[in-house]
């Protein structure tokens, strides 16, 4: 902060953990402090793997989508496809996120996934996936694999890692939930699809135009 500072650049941080209700403030938080590197790599390992099938998955859209990234606030790893529209004024109130933050992030029609260690009430490795705005119909689409359900309090559809870890062929499970999810999405809410999507892409073989 001195050294940006000295260059003439004034930078204000938001200091609140993102996304956790009763948060304790960093400059102040002398309570969060265990680091278990067993856990920790686990926990990378799990997201070289993920991140591997979400790039996949992107490369059946050529529509406007941001790259496989990590969310620092949430801390989950997330891909998002946007429709193009703009979208209804989103409505802010996430704990401890700026309302200025949510509406940029929600300016325009997405459908997101994203894989996340889990917080209550989901309190278990899972992978999500949710549409803003939600269209009518979204909650109840039929979406695989079984394992895969929409929760009422995240108003996200959820499906449970030790579901992909266990499945015969775990990319292909999790490929069928992300695009049977974003299917719902696009579907429900008109998105030109003929337009956005493309078949899905192999690796070292160009696409045909």
């Amino acid at each position: 902060m001195q050294a940006l500072s000295e260059l003439g650049i004034e930078v204000r941080i938001h200091e609140m953990p993102n996304e956790i209700p009763d948060a304790i403030p960093f400059p102040e938080d002398h309570v969060h402090g265990a680091y278990d590197p067993v856990f920790a790599e686990r926990h990378w390992r799990v997201l070289l793997q993920v991140d591997r099938v979400f790039k996949t998955f992107r490369t059946s859209f050529i529509g406007k989508a941001s790259p496989v990234h990590f969310f620092w606030g949430s801390f989950d790893l997330a891909v998002t496809r946007f429709s193009g529209r703009p979208a209804p004024l989103h409505p802010g109130g996430v704990p401890n996120l700026p309302d200025a933050v949510a509406r940029e992030a929600y300016s325009h029609e997405v459908s997101s996934a994203g894989f996340w260690p889990g917080t209550p009430p989901i309190d278990y490795p899972a992978f999500y996936s949710y549409a803003y705005p939600e269209s009518p119909g979204f909650a109840s689409a039929a979406v695989r694999p079984a394992e895969a359900f929409y929760s009422e309090d995240l108003h996200e559809f959820i499906l449970p890692y030790g579901a992909v870890l266990k499945a015969a062929d775990p990319d292909r499970t999790l490929l069928d939930f992300l695009m049977g999810t974003y299917e719902a999405a696009a579907t429900g809410a008109n998105w030109e699809r003929a337009a956005l999507e493309c078949a899905m892409g192999v690796p070292g073989r160009p696409r045909r135009i």
